[in-house]
């Protein structure tokens, strides 16, 4: 077929179908020589690194696949007319797995323990649990219900949240936030960054929560307000594997808060994604070479 594809690993290009032509380029150093004027289906590299603005120098081309489920860092560099896919579903097993290991470090204080351990202290008291929490899930898709799935087994029980209230499903619109906060034991935080988003849990949001209750983020940072958590001073607990500013420099006051527990946006790079992420990327070549539509297309219209 016409037109080169650029994927990030080789088992990719090693099982694409033969009437494709595939290379391989990891997002480290610049592409061969040649090839990004040949490009016409680029899959973009999973890492801190991911080389968006390469997009930039493809004239040819068509299609663009993330491995992220979130695409606004693409979206400045996305060519007019590209069709722009994201990873959704790649990564909700293992953001989900993060979720519920954060929820139960908060909960039954594992960092204090650890730090115990390393100063030889035997000091034991009784934790909160996870068991019989109610679990506000703000942003309620498949990662959501993915968290979701992993907390009904420890007795918890779980509402459900997203923009738009889908009464048929149990799930609320993002205008009953106010009213599900003041019952909330534990506030999950899986929404995108987007105009709507920034800020959505703030002050007003963090003051309707009850004493102790825990705010879990690993949607994106600017979602929760850091300015108004570190406001709480302990009274609102958070376990934050996204932050903002982000990278969190040295120096930022929420390494030292109290009640703040940081994970650096680690969620979803567990081992289960790379496995699942060169299955679907090679799912996506099959469909490309069989002239089948890609799956996970991204909507621009409303932008």
């Amino acid at each position: 077929m016409d037109g080169r594809i650029l994927v990030p690993w080789e088992q990719n290009r090693d099982n694409a179908p033969e009437q494709l032509t595939v290379e391989v380029y990891d997002g480290r150093g610049e592409p061969p020589a040649g090839v990004l004027d040949d490009v016409v289906f680029y899959v973009v590299p999973y890492g801190r690194v991911q080389r968006v603005e390469l997009m930039r120098r493809m004239p040819r081309l068509r299609a663009v696949q993330l491995l992220t489920a979130g695409y606004e860092h693409a979206l400045a560099d996305l060519p007019e007319g590209v069709r722009l896919y994201n990873g959704r579903g790649l990564h909700d097993a293992s953001t989900a797995e993060h979720v519920v290991a954060l929820i139960l470090a908060a909960q039954r204080e594992l960092p204090r323990w650890a730090a115990d351990q390393r100063a030889h202290v035997w000091d034991p008291h009784y934790t909160r649990s996870l068991a019989d929490c109610r679990v506000l899930i703000v942003g309620y898709g498949s990662i959501g219900a993915a968290v979701e799935a992993r907390l009904l087994p420890f007795e918890a029980t779980v509402v459900r949240l997203a923009r738009r209230a889908r009464p048929a499903s149990g799930v609320y619109g993002v205008e009953d936030l106010h009213r599900l906060l003041p019952d909330a034991d534990v506030v999950v935080v899986v929404t995108p960054h987007t105009p709507e988003t920034e800020g959505l849990i703030g002050a007003a949001e963090l003051a309707a929560l009850p004493d102790g209750a825990l705010v879990v983020n690993v949607g994106r940072g600017p979602v929760v307000d850091t300015a108004a958590l570190l406001a709480e001073r302990g009274r609102i607990r958070a376990a934050l594997d996204v932050t903002d500013p982000e990278p969190l420099p040295a120096d930022h006051p929420l390494w030292d808060a109290p009640g703040v527990f940081v994970t650096p946006h680690v969620a979803g790079g567990s081992a289960a994604f790379y496995p699942r992420a060169r299955r679907f990327v090679d799912e996506q070549l099959r469909r490309w070479a069989a002239g089948e539509p890609l799956v996970n297309r991204v909507s621009l219209d409303a932008g």
